[in-house]
């Protein structure tokens, strides 16, 4: 039994010398010996490793073939007692033809066998030579010496409960026009397993490596992959002994290649995660329909048991941060996506103004900086953008002065609207007591402002830019008709821990006086500023200290929308993420914050502006997620 779906699996490239069948029997025995001591479900060899790959006609002589068998009776035998489920190649002869097949071991028990359906016949490999393909084979199981009846075909799959289910495709499957992975995932299979005899010229690597990511990512699986090593011989090409895996496009392990002496590969894959993002992957099953494929043959692993304690996973804290190598590109996407969704906008509705309220704080920031690219994509001059600050009760001296010098940098138009006498005046109107600092002491001053940029949209002919994040959204931090509503709202798909990153990056381009600005508001800690300030002036209500980090609240979205994560799972998965940096009493206290007010807020998500979507996840009520207001969570807090 796997934890919360993930499996550990295994890529082997062991010593081999060519047809030493029982020094090559050793050589696994002692991988999988390993693999098991890692607590690995499935270990993968490279193609015909029982008797290496390039034996060439010596595969027609019966010593070597019998050999094999040998060889695979001694590998049963010798890893009955260990947990994972094994893959080995070997040559094995079917009514008077030889067929290239891959043998499933598990529990000293040949579970099936799958033939090559695509045997490569140019350059360096003549494989028609000596095999025939998997079209040829007229049987659906054979006699199998010491195991007895044992299914065979390409129709085969393995599976340990609903989670695990692996198909398998042996080296130039993969290369051919139409893999037989692509079938054997729309019949159910999660992983792909590809035991391979690659050989190595200058830049294959790099094409190799690219394409098994390409194929994980088709077929919304896991893909391992392991290739022949040094040991084979080097009569006319030399093999890399190159190792990999990948999951669902990301490359999540891969080896040193040229290594003499061979070794392993490990990945903790969420197969729970591969089967809910085909369940929300309308192509993946429109395909399967389409296919019209036949049901393939689904064999039972004996029930897999080794804990996975998941240091093998990728487990990114902040997953919707981009790599280092990755951010500039991204950044500057995600910026371009932005700004291009507000110019269409801008232009369609011909509106002479981009109101914006800006309160020196990260939200509103990234949404000034898109005003301007916006501006700039339509030659528009930066006076377009009528910039307003509107200080409240709870407004400091910091966030105050980084606004202003920001607008004044990017010379747009300023307005200052301060809401204090306004609001005490609606107070009054209320008989209400300021003194008490009530959910009616906030909003009253949200909706202030929101009514200001609204009413000055209509004098100036303009548009209100919303400024509001993904984060807040999910959460429904925002007051309802307040903040929470503009006529386009910029920064509805990025989450606040995303917001800092593009933030960073415009303060990397920027001259050092805006980068000093944007890297002061980077610093400054996250608050709607709505009630009084400390006494030394600094900011006294963060909006963490209430809700939690965001880093844990982003973490949870990210794995509650895109994989359906239980409560149980997101808090295994944090736990793991963030041992260095939070508690567990914390951790556990965020999750309750996240899951109540995620069901809770949903009516204010029910109607909120239209606004671009820059990644997978987003929570827009016209197609990316939908969900009756009055939804329970009871069963989400138990």
């Amino acid at each position: 039994m796997s934890t919360f779906g993930f499996y550990r699996l295994a890529a082997a490239t062991p010593a081999v010398r060519v047809a030493d069948v029982d020094f090559n029997t050793r050589s696994v025995v002692d991988c999988v010996r390993s693999a098991a001591a890692e607590n690995a479900h499935v270990v993968l060899f490279p193609e015909m490793c029982l008797t290496g790959y390039s034996c060439g006609d010596l595969f027609f002589q019966p010593t070597l073939q019998q050999a094999a068998l040998r060889g695979l009776a001694t590998l049963a035998t010798e890893t009955a007692g260990l947990e994972p489920v094994t893959i080995v190649n070997l040559p094995l002869a079917v009514q008077d033809a030889l067929f290239n097949v891959a043998a499933v071991l598990h529990r000293g028990q040949v579970l099936g066998l799958v033939p090559k359906s695509i045997l490569p016949n140019y350059r360096e490999f003549y494989e028609q030579r000596q095999f025939r393909p998997a079209r040829e084979l007229s049987v659906r199981s054979v006699e199998l010496p010491g195991f007895g009846e044992v299914p065979i075909g390409t129709d085969l799959l393995f599976a340990d409960r609903d989670e695990l289910c692996f198909g398998i495709e042996i080296c130039e499957d993969l290369w051919s026009v139409s893999p037989p992975s692509c079938r054997l995932a729309l019949q159910g299979a999660r992983v792909i397993l590809n035991p391979s005899a690659s050989d190595e010229l200058a830049g294959k690597a790099p094409y190799r490596r690219a394409l098994v990511a390409q194929q994980s990512a088709r077929c919304l699986a896991a893909y391992v992959f392991s290739s022949v090593g040094p040991g084979e011989s080097s009569q006319d090409v030399v093999y890399s002994g190159h190792a990999l895996i990948a999951d669902n496009g990301r490359l999540a392990a891969e080896n040193t290649r040229f290594a003499m002496g061979g070794g392993l590969i490990y990945a903790d894959v969420d197969c729970a995660r591969l089967g809910a993002a085909r369940m929300s992957e309308s192509s993946f099953n429109d395909s399967r329909a389409d296919a019209a494929l036949p049901p393939a043959r689904r064999i039972a692993l004996r029930e897999l048991k080794a804990p996975c304690d998941l240091r093998y996973a990728h487990l990114p804290a902040r997953p919707f941060l981009p790599t280092p190598a990755e951010e500039a590109e991204r950044c500057e996407d995600i910026l371009n996506i932005q700004a291009a969704g507000l110019a269409k906008r801008l232009e369609h509705t011909r509106s002479a103004t981009l109101v914006i309220g800006v309160s020196g704080g990260l939200d509103s920031t990234l949404a000034l900086i898109v005003c301007a690219r916006a501006c700039r994509l339509l030659q528009l001059p930066m006076s377009t953008i009528l910039a307003v600050t509107m200080p409240g009760f709870g407004t400091t001296g910091r966030t105050y002065a980084n606004a202003c010098r920001m607008m004044e940098l990017l010379g747009v138009t300023t307005k200052e609207v301060n809401i204090r006498e306004a609001c005490l005046l609606h107070f009054r109107d209320l008989d209400f007591d300021p003194s008490l600092r009530t959910n009616t002491y906030e909003n009253v001053q949200a909706r202030e402002r929101t009514k200001i940029l609204m009413n000055l949209a209509n004098k100036t002919g303009g548009m209100v830019v919303g400024t509001g994040d993904l984060s807040e959204i999910a959460l429904g931090w925002s007051t309802y008709n307040g903040d929470h509503m503009s006529m386009y709202a910029v920064n509805c798909s990025i989450p606040k821990t995303l917001i800092r990153c593009l933030i960073h990056h415009v303060a990397q381009q920027s001259e050092p006086e805006m980068a000093a600005v944007l890297q002061d508001i980077i610093d400054t800690p996250v608050s709607p500023e709505l009630l009084p300030p400390a006494e030394d002036g600094s900011i006294d209500q963060k909006t963490e200290d209430i809700l939690g980090p965001y880093d844990l609240h982003d973490f949870f979205l990210y794995h509650f929308i895109k994989y359906g994560a239980s409560p149980e799972k997101l808090r295994t998965l944090a736990l793991l993420a963030f041992r260095e940096e939070y508690t567990e009493e914390l951790i556990t206290r965020t999750l309750q914050t996240f899951i109540r007010r995620f069901f809770t807020q949903q009516f204010k998500r029910s109607c909120i502006p239209d606004g671009p979507k820059v990644g997978t996840i987003a929570l827009s009520p016209r197609g990316d997620w939908r969900m009756p207001s009055d939804a329970c969570a009871a069963i989400w807090q138990h």
